[in-house]
């Protein structure tokens, strides 16, 4: 749904939005850094020995929680405090409410990267965030609730477009999902039940928090950009509700082979597969969505990145189609397979959308003109062929392990077979670390910039 006509500048807090992105890019680049100096170990380079605040496994979890509740959660909700009022003709309740989400927001995530190098994490993937740092992500969520539901309620438009459906829903859902699993594994239910809880959170943080933050951004901005409506409304529909009903129940695949009730581990194989055709569909229709402006590939960076974005998370979903299956985990279960499906999934997909929506939005954030076009095509062609070398490596690394385990060669042999495979992973690192380095020159010289662009900064 491309927008109907401007809409006052009451509405969006710009500058709300601008610091939203401004931290979001900050993350990632700590993000990828931690990421960075994590793997140097897996080929002796650690540069951090003998320094506990600084070992492998602390720096891991903070990597993973800057690109989570950093660098994800941040530009997901900058979107949509610029979406919102637009699509419901109806500012936030409070300005104040929002400015404190915001820095409740930045707290949380400072709290978790300190608390996690001060030895402060929990035992729970995904939701190592230290127990005092919890409250304070739930009051956060709480008042962000408060703060955007009443406007979508008020809507001035009659019939609610598909992103408001996606942001109300990852609003409940996401509340849900953080106390499911940041306080039920650890105080409530201990043992299988716990660790089938673990494996809902795992992945319903990417499918019930990142899942409709990012499709429903998407189904915002294509429009808007290519100035054409989405395809078919009814396969959005049906997107979503395949999404309500079936992404709940796939958690547990994490943990096939487990205590866990085998029909529980089946039934987290079917949802799964079931999953990837719903995602199918949603793929089809961005794709027949660009039908007949195929050339804004070429002219339009925001529209590569959501694109590119859309093909490698078909990518990925198929070939968790896959990987789900008993035969399948006979093979690639805690290798590397899983760790470049991961990264492909939450950067490769998500990371690469945030990253339009940045180049998108800057010029509109700032009034000032993109400062180098040159530099975007840096940004990205480093990027994304970093992210490609990333994944490719990982995943036969993965494979050449699990059949070696499986054959029961020695342990050591596999390690020895994947450190050049480890090699390449963190130059791969390098070469996203370096797009990434050419986003924020731009983003930092065009705030500097002298080419105005007046009517971006009103659009």
């Amino acid at each position: 749904m491309a927008e109907k006509k401007p809409v006052s500048e009451g509405l969006v807090d710009r500058q709300l939005v601008k610091y939203f992105f401004v931290s979001s890019i900050t993350y990632l680049v700590l993000g990828v850094l931690f990421g960075l100096t994590f793997s140097t170990q897996f080929f002796r380079y650690y540069i951090f020995k003998n320094i506990e605040s600084l070992s492998p496994g602390r720096v891991r979890m903070v990597h993973t929680n800057l690109v989570a509740y950093g660098f994800l959660m941040n530009a997901f909700l900058g979107g949509a405090f610029w979406a919102m009022p637009r699509l419901t003709g109806v500012a936030v309740l409070s300005r104040k409410i929002s400015w404190t989400v915001y820095g409740l927001m930045q707290v949380v995530m400072l709290g978790t990267i300190f608390g996690i190098l001060g030895g402060y994490a929990q035992g729970v993937e995904w939701g190592e965030t230290p127990k005092f740092v919890d409250p304070i992500m739930v009051i956060a969520w709480v008042l962000l609730c408060i703060n955007v539901i009443p406007p979508i309620v008020r809507s001035k438009e009659k019939n609610l477009y598909v992103t408001l459906w996606y942001f109300s829903a990852a609003l409940a859902w996401t509340a849900l999902t953080y106390i499911m699993g940041n306080y039920l594994p650890e105080y409530v239910v201990p043992g299988p039940g716990g660790a089938a809880l673990t494996g809902l959170f795992i992945h319903d943080l990417v499918g019930l928090f990142v899942t409709p933050f990012g499709w429903g951004l998407m189904y915002y901005f294509v429009p808007v950009i290519t100035k054409k409506p989405i395809w078919s409304h009814a396969l959005s529909l049906i997107g979503f509700w395949g999404l309500a009903f079936f992404y709940p129940l796939n958690g547990v695949h994490h943990f096939m082979y487990s205590p866990i009730p085998a029909n529980v581990q089946y039934g987290a194989v079917v949802a799964t597969v079931a999953v990837e055709i719903v995602v199918t569909s949603v793929v089809v229709n961005f794709f027949m969505t660009l039908r007949g402006r195929g050339d804004l590939l070429r002219t339009s960076f925001p529209i590569r990145w959501f694109y590119l974005g859309m093909v490698f998370y078909f990518t990925t979903c198929l070939q968790c189609a896959f990987q789900v299956t008993l035969t399948f985990q006979e093979i690639i279960h805690f290798t590397d397979w899983v760790v470049g499906h991961a990264h492909l999934v939450m950067f490769g997909v998500f990371g690469f959308w945030i990253q339009g929506m940045v180049i998108y939005l800057w010029p509109r954030l700032t009034g000032r003109e993109w400062w180098s076009r040159k530099l975007h095509g840096i940004h990205f062609w480093l990027v994304a062929v970093g992210m490609l070398i990333m994944f490719v490596d990982l995943t036969a690394a993965g494979l050449i392990q699990g059949y070696m385990w499986k054959s029961l060669a020695p342990w050591e042999d596999s390690v020895i077979v994947s450190v050049p495979f480890w090699i390449t992973r963190t130059f791969s690192g390098l070469m996203i670390f370096g797009g990434v380095s050419c986003m924020v020159v731009n983003m930092i010289m065009t705030v500097g910039s002298e080419k105005t662009a007046p009517k971006l900064a009103k659009a």
